[in-house]
């Protein structure tokens, strides 16, 4: 690089070669310009190639994108396999991946079918495997039901045996079932080794006792609603967690997760918690992530495309009847798509006016569609000759 040239010079030298590039990709490409110290001849030929990469990515005016997007994403999903499960790097933990998971995004399902908290931690519990773990066992929702090996009724009582490496594994003390038991009636530590405690319900009823013995299973001693298992795994140098469940509300509240890692695979609790944009992102890196794990090779401009226009009004909605095209303005294009006599007839009744603006609807009536060389309309004023004579 030049001593003598300034960043402003390089500035007003690029604009006056390229002027149709955009401010940011200049002050990118003059960053880079500095850092590489690059020559006046390096520069000139590194600006011609910017300058022909960004003209040649530029999208013609009456370019139908969103025909070219459906055909460019729809035309390499019939390839895809339907499996629905996949493992994600340990035996047992499925993924729901491939065609299902493609159409659960592309509809916004409510709930996934597999759903997923993927859990990054912080600086100090990152690269231990004892605090990964800790953090783990926070998380993971653990009742009664998951360390007891075996449970049954006596004459007033309910006896419960835990299974001691199940407690081990999951962080949970003697101390801390005995204060969840005790709101069921009197605790008694019967043996240690295996530990076993009665809880005496001072209830003769057998039909109460079997009632009082289903609700102390299902007593919850730690960890967050919603997430059922939680397992540690290893990515380059550090540990993160993967869980089984979403409540990403909760997880990013408890120390040692990172928050601005931390994401889940359901769009909608993406939306609720970190906003609109964050949903936007999430379905692109989704969709991408299914596309290229089957090996197809979709433009990410196209995914992007799908995602703006199921996140354009600020709320997540599908691309379906209830959602993106159920709302065109066009009742031809409606009816086209499904439940054809009910959008017709409701139209009807309503009186609605068809502009003939979109795709779908001129080739219903058989007219050239807005597009390409349709969208170009040419205008013509004749000349009207005066009379009594010619003349320009």
């Amino acid at each position: 690089m030049p001593e003598q040239i300034s960043r402003e010079e390089l500035a007003s030298w690029i604009a006056s070669r390229c002027p149709y590039l955009p401010r940011k990709i200049v002050n990118e490409f003059i960053d880079k310009a500095f850092e590489k110290r690059l020559t006046e001849e390096e520069i000139e030929r590194a600006v011609d190639l910017v300058c022909t990469e960004y003209r040649e990515n530029l999208i013609e005016p009456g370019e139908p994108v969103g025909t070219v997007t459906a055909q460019s994403i729809g035309e390499p999903g019939t390839q895809m396999t339907l499996r629905t499960f996949h493992y994600a790097g340990v035996r047992e933990f499925n993924v729901t991946l491939g065609l299902p998971r493609l159409i659960e995004l592309v509809d916004a399902r409510k709930v996934p079918s597999t759903p997923i908290t993927y859990i990054y931690l912080d600086e100090d519990h990152r690269y231990d495997p004892e605090k990964a773990k800790e953090v783990a066992r926070k998380i993971e929702f653990t009742r009664v039901e998951n360390i007891v090996s075996s449970i049954y009724i006596t004459t007033g009582s309910i006896v419960l045996e835990m299974d001691p490496d199940i407690m081990s594994d999951k962080g949970v003390t003697l101390e801390q079932i005995k204060s969840v038991l005790r709101k069921y009636g009197d605790v008694e530590i019967i043996s240690e080794n295996p530990p076993t405690i009665s809880v005496n319900a001072n209830v003769v009823d057998l039909m109460k006792l079997q009632k009082l013995r289903d609700r102390i299973l299902k007593a919850k001693i730690k960890g967050i609603k919603g997430i059922k298992r939680v397992i540690i795994q290893k990515r380059g140098d550090e540990y993160m967690l993967l869980a089984e469940g979403v409540n990403l509300k909760a997880i990013l509240k408890v120390r040692g997760v990172d928050p601005y890692r931390t994401y889940s695979n359901d769009v909608h609790e993406i939306e609720k918690v970190l906003g609109i944009e964050a949903a936007r992102t999430m379905l692109i890196r989704e969709m991408i992530g299914v596309l290229m794990e089957q090996g197809l090779d979709v433009d990410i401009r196209h995914v992007m495309l799908v995602a703006d226009m199921m996140t354009r009004n600020g709320t997540v909605r599908q691309i379906g009847r209830h959602g993106v095209t159920g709302e065109k303005e066009s009742v031809l294009a409606r009816a086209a798509f499904e439940v054809t006599v009910k959008h017709l007839l409701d139209a009807a009744a309503k009186g609605e006016v068809d502009e003939l603006a979109g795709v779908a609807e001129n080739i219903i009536v058989g007219q050239p569609i807005q597009l390409g060389t349709g969208k170009v309309n040419i205008y013509m004023k004749p000349y009207i000759i005066p009379r009594g004579g010619g003349g320009q």
